[in-house]
């Protein structure tokens, strides 16, 4: 029995030592310290000091517009190839647009849609739409080509040259 006490001290003082050392170096202590004690959306964000600022060295340079370096024409020298706008409603003004264009020599139109505000017409070996489109002024009338772009070809810009010449004050 004598043995078996002193096995039962010795074990017995080797975990009380044990116990002693782990308690002492901190290994179970509970709870985060400092900024990780706080939930994560309160945390401060670290950010490296690289990322802080863009780097602007080689920034490139827009170039001016064309459009600057030209002198302005005047709105009776600017070709009619944005369109213009005509005083009344918008269904008056495609009627008047119609008649207008049946005057046209060359002008084929292969359909009209008064409720789109459209002439789908041919002239000059191009084919475009006329659109009719109400504004605050009265109605905008334009040429838009297949793509759904304002139509900037030659034919177009001369047909609403003549459209304008017939239907604008």
């Amino acid at each position: 029995m004598r043995h078996s006490r002193s096995a039962v001290r010795a074990l017995s003082l080797a975990l009380l030592a044990i116990a002693t050392t782990v308690t002492a170096t901190g290994c179970f202590k509970r709870g985060a310290r400092g900024d990780y004690a706080l939930a994560p959306e309160m945390r401060p964000l670290e950010v490296p000091p690289d990322l802080t600022l863009p780097n602007t060295a080689g920034a490139s340079q827009v170039p001016a517009l064309a459009s600057a370096a030209r002198p302005a024409q005047s709105a009776a020298a600017q070709p009619a190839q944005g369109g213009f706008t005509v005083s009344g409603s918008r269904d008056e003004v495609f009627g008047k647009v119609g008649d207008a264009l049946a005057t046209v020599d060359g002008v084929t139109i292969a359909s009209r849609a008064q409720l789109l505000g459209s002439y789908d017409v041919a002239y000059e070996g191009s084919n475009f739409l006329v659109r009719v489109v109400g504004v605050d002024a009265g109605a905008y009338v334009s040429a838009v080509d297949p793509r759904g772009l304002p139509a900037t070809d030659p034919a177009a810009v001369k047909l609403l040259g003549a459209l304008k010449a017939k239907l604008a004050p």
